[in-house]
Order: structure tokens, then C-alpha cells, then sequence
């Protein structure tokens, strides 16, 4: 077996792709467009599986992105509208084991703006490309609440491996949390990211900027 000396703990660095880009999440640069896109009615249930929010005032919440910004236990990215540079969303490294080679994106805040987006799938890229090709990680992780539909089947959208459910591993905002697991490894990486890069080409999407084909089909 190869020795392996551990991966870097990320930085906070900024992520360019072509539909959108990442930056270090910032209270002054983020919040008030943060705060805009995913407050009021209907917007309630971004929050439902995160552990914290939603926020009733703007105050509340840029106080909420300034401990964020600076937090010792994740990394937290904004995520931007390509065309109009506002953030829209934003997510995080977290759980980060460097000596091991582990590490997890959550904390993961999508927009209506943002979600089923092109630029959505992007961010996600981004970051596992950074995790891997950049910081040298082995193992890639998404964790979210097992009644958490949505959140499993992007999961599976994105090729990660479901690997199983923990049983009551974890208590958020006062209810059990059953967490599904899930894992991308370096070594289906070259797979994964060539599926990326086929869907994520101009090509692959028509003038209305619908895709040709699934993101699952390169894969396959």
C-alpha cells in the first residue's frame, strides 16, 4: 500500500468556473444578498434540515455569517451568481481530517435562485475538485438528514455512494436526526470529474440552456 502523508487543511480560497463562482464566505460582501434570497414566506423550509435558521432580521443573520466566516471547525464559501457576482447560497468544508485524508461538504445553503441550477452542480464540482486535486483528500463526504429526500438524491446525482443510514447519530433543533451517509473516493475521481467536465460543456446544453443529456448518463 502506497504511504500516504496526509492531505492540507483547505484555506479559504476563491473557485472560478464558468456558470459561477466561490469565495470566502463575508459578512460585509454576503449577508444583505444572502439575507434577500432566502428570507419571507415560502422560504422557511431552506432551513428545515440546516442547524440553524431561518433568521428574522437582517441583523441576526449577518451576525450569524460573521461567526461563520471566521468558524475554526469549517470553511465557509459563498457561492455567486456568474452574471451579477451576488451571493445566492453558500457551503462549507466541514469535519476536516487532513491527517486521514477526510473530509465533507455541508452546511450546504441553495437559493431558490440557485437550486437546479447549472451553477448549482458547478459549486459542487468546484469544491470536490479542490478537495481532491488541490488538497490532497481520499474521501469526500456528504452527510444530511435520512428524511432529507432531496438532499439523498443530489447526492446521488453528483455520484456520490450511499453507504448507509446512522441511527440516531445526531439531535438538531431539539428532533432526532437519522443520517444517510454518503462518500466519493480519489480513486473514482478521474471517472467523476470527466462526467463533470462532458455536462458541465456549453455543448451539452441547448439555447434555452436546458441540458442533452444527464449528468448520470456521462457516467454510465
Amino acid at each position: 500500500m502506497t504511504f500516504y502523508s496526509g492531505a492540507r487543511y483547505p484555506s479559504r480560497v476563491r473557485l472560478d468556473g464558468r456558470y459561477t463562482s466561490l469565495e470566502p464566505l463575508d459578512a460585509t460582501a454576503h449577508s444583505d444578498a444572502l439575507f434577500g434570497a432566502t428570507r419571507g414566506r415560502g422560504n422557511d423550509d431552506l432551513w428545515r434540515y440546516l442547524a440553524d435558521g431561518p433568521f428574522d432580521s437582517a441583523d441576526a443573520f449577518r451576525q450569524e455569517i460573521a461567526r461563520k466566516a471566521v468558524s475554526a471547525d469549517a470553511v465557509f464559501l459563498a457561492i455567486l451568481d456568474a452574471a451579477r457576482a451576488r451571493s445566492i447560497g453558500y457551503a462549507s468544508y466541514m469535519r476536516i481530517e487532513p491527517a486521514h485524508g477526510v473530509i465533507e461538504v455541508g452546511n450546504v445553503l441553495f437559493s431558490r435562485e440557485l437550486q437546479g441550477t447549472t451553477g448549482a452542480t458547478e459549486a459542487m464540482y468546484l469544491m470536490a475538485r479542490h478537495a481532491f486535486e488541490n488538497l490532497g483528500y481520499r474521501r469526500y463526504e456528504w452527510k444530511c438528514n435520512a428524511l432529507n429526500a432531496p438532499s439523498r438524491a443530489a447526492a446521488l446525482r453528483l455520484g456520490f455512494t450511499f453507504e448507509g443510514i446512522f441511527r440516531q447519530h445526531m439531535v438538531i433543533k431539539g428532533r432526532n436526526r437519522d443520517t444517510a451517509w454518503f462518500s466519493m473516493i480519489d480513486d473514482e475521481w478521474p471517472r467523476l470529474k470527466a462526467a463533470f467536465d462532458r455536462w458541465l460543456d456549453p455543448s451539452n446544453f441547448d439555447a434555452q440552456g436546458r441540458q442533452r443529456a444527464t449528468l448520470r448518463s456521462f457516467r454510465e
